[in-house]
């Protein structure tokens, strides 16, 4: 414990003697509201640089990444040791498939039938159920039997 607490005293120390030699204390006592503004302006103007510059290195390194993870992604797949796995079949209803898919915008259940068109049916018309007996002759395909029928008795 002693050592660690030495070790973070010795950062502490070496950080402010290196910010102290980097940095100047400023001096703004004597000096006129114009010459304040003036200072303001430079520091104003090497912040911008500063941040610039920040920018273009944290872009640079962003790019370097995504390099760096495309040629361990290339590499692995050379080495082919990678396994795709399994895939399972999810049953998800249409409610949960809007509600992924939409977010929380759809806070009812879509009714799907409601736009749909309606077609009537034209109902079939039924014959009418007759004797038999009154039919007679045109449900007999031959005549001649019916003669010969008629004939016996």
């Amino acid at each position: 414990m002693t050592l660690l607490d030495n070790d973070i005293q010795m950062k502490k120390e070496e950080r402010e003697r290196v910010l102290s030699e980097r940095v100047p204390q400023l001096q703004l006592s004597g000096l006129s509201p114009e010459d304040l503004q003036n200072f303001c302006k430079e520091l104003h103007q090497k912040i911008d640089v500063v941040d610039e510059e920040r920018y273009d290195v944290n872009s640079k390194v962003s790019k370097c990444t995504i390099e760096i993870q495309d040629l361990s992604q290339k590499i692995f797949e050379l080495k082919g040791k990678m396994k795709r796995p399994a895939l399972k079949r999810v049953r998800v209803s249409a409610d949960a498939m809007l509600g992924a898919l939409l977010g929380s915008r759809v806070k009812e259940s879509v009714d799907f039938k409601a736009n749909l068109k309606t077609v009537k049916k034209e109902e079939e018309k039924k014959e009418e159920v007759t004797d038999w007996r009154k039919n007679v002759d045109a449900m007999s395909g031959m005549d001649g039997r019916k003669k010969m029928f008629n004939a016996g008795q």
